[in-house]
């Protein structure tokens, strides 16, 4: 596989490794949740934005919870089911009432029983009610999202209010479908309810209209999300992780190496380098990362022609200069990974996408990400929120569901161990070398 993925001004240190983990919005120690519609619930976005923040930052103390609910509203519909008539038809001091109600039930419920520091909130699609903008409905999903922000900060919780991704149909313009253009009016006027509440606001809607109008010009049929119009696949799903982490400050650097071929010299950053060798025409040295690169889900991989996502967020450098000119294997331990040519080599190249041991161990973790999400799923609404019918209740029944709910906090603890220890870099044997004709 040839890496295209060059870094401009061969892998700059000002640019690659700008951005400090003190500017994530995700700090160490954090209890995370992310609170949705349909959209979070599916266990996409969030669980890349997940494994993003355990591959980067190995070390840091970090758990993640999902409680998205399908239908779900910003006046947490879903979870107190409020007369919606009445709340769009309320005077302001009614509609404050019900909201209270509503928002004050489904948080205490599902949200604050997991000790939150940082909310992610999700909603929009459901809110808007799929039609042209309606202000008796956004009044009453701006005082929702305002409710939400004033009791997680309450309790000390970080919040940051996350537009939703604009619906997608196979057509030319998609900036003109009048839902759009309604979730182009939510999405702006929520930028003015986060800056009234202390929350912080990332715009998803814009980077993903961009990339489709891009595609959209190539191709007026073109499909990019996967999944169908409100629901998008993996590879949607990684579009907005990346405008999401990109929001939240996420750093593209993970480490870089730089090696002079003429003088055998190599420089690190973010990792450690060792037994450098440039005998043979090429380079071989030992390579010890703080940080994994991304993970990217292999059913996402065409997000990767679509948008900067492994420039903008996983920056896996390396540099070697002074090699004769011609075509180069890069192999880790022993395993092909990518060629590049001396040009691009001299430039430097990213190996986010490379295969190989170090793009394995990252899928590691997001599969055991993956496997942890699934089974807090399955804790919370099928066995904590389960409903027995009226001739099953009784202390018996309630016992069996409190063992249950026991034994699967104990299959989640195990699985947040087995990421724990997934997460944490390895030692690799890098050879660059001639390339086979």
């Amino acid at each position: 596989m040839s890496i295209r993925h060059s870094i401009a001004g061969a892998i700059a240190l000002a640019t690659t490794l700008g951005s400090l983990a003190a500017d994530f919005a995700i700090h160490d120690g954090d209890r995370v949740v992310f609170l949705g519609d349909s959209i979070t619930e599916q266990r996409l976005y969030t669980t890349y934005i997940e494994a993003y923040a355990l591959t980067r930052h190995p070390s840091w103390k970090l758990t993640f919870r999902n409680v998205g609910w399908g239908g779900d509203t910003a006046w947490l519909r879903q979870r107190a089911h409020p007369d919606e008539a009445r709340l769009f038809a309320a005077d302001e001091t009614a509609q404050q009432q019900m909201i209270e109600a509503s928002v004050g039930s489904g948080l205490a419920r599902d949200v604050l029983p997991l000790h939150p520091t940082f909310v992610t909130v999700k909603f929009g699609m459901n809110d808007h009610s799929y039609q042209a903008f309606r202000p008796d409905i956004f009044r009453a999903y701006a005082r929702g999202q305002s409710e939400i922000a004033k009791v997680l900060g309450g309790t000390g919780a970080r919040v940051a209010f996350l537009t939703p991704q604009p619906i997608e149909e196979k057509r030319a313009d998609p900036d003109k479908d009048i839902r759009n253009l309604s979730l182009r009016q939510f999405s702006d006027g929520l930028k003015e309810v986060a800056a009234r509440g202390n929350a912080q606001f990332v715009d998803q809607f814009a980077p993903y209209m961009g990339v489709m109008l891009a595609e959209r010009a190539k191709n007026p049929q073109a499909f990019i999300g996967g999944g169908d119009a409100v629901h998008p696949g993996p590879a949607g799903h990684t579009l907005m992780a990346w405008a999401v982490l990109k929001g939240l400050g996420a750093s593209a650097a993970v480490s870089k190496v730089e090696i002079q071929i003429a003088s055998g010299s190599a420089a690190a950053d973010g990792c450690k380098v060792e037994n450098v060798d440039t005998g043979g025409g090429g380079v071989a040295f030992d390579r010890t990362d703080d940080a994994l690169p991304m993970p990217i889900d292999v059913r996402a991989v065409a997000a990767l022609k679509l948008a900067p996502v492994l420039e903008d967020l996983s920056q896996y450098g390396l540099r070697v200069a002074g090699l004769a000119e011609g075509n180069y294997e890069i192999t880790i331990d022993g395993e092909s990974a990518a060629k590049a040519s001396a040009v691009e080599l001299a430039a430097g190249i990213n190996l986010s996408s490379a295969e190989g041991p170090v793009t394995k161990q990252a899928r590691e973790v997001l599969a055991l990400v993956f496997q942890k999400n699934d089974a807090f799923f399955n804790r919370w609404r099928n066995v904590q929120l389960h409903s027995f019918p009226a001739w099953a209740k009784g202390p018996e029944t309630e016992a069996l569901r409190q063992a249950e709910v026991k034994r699967i906090d104990g299959l989640i603890a195990g699985e947040e161990e087995k990421i724990d220890a997934a997460r944490q870099p390895r030692k690799h044997h890098f050879v660059v070398k001639r390339a086979s004709p």
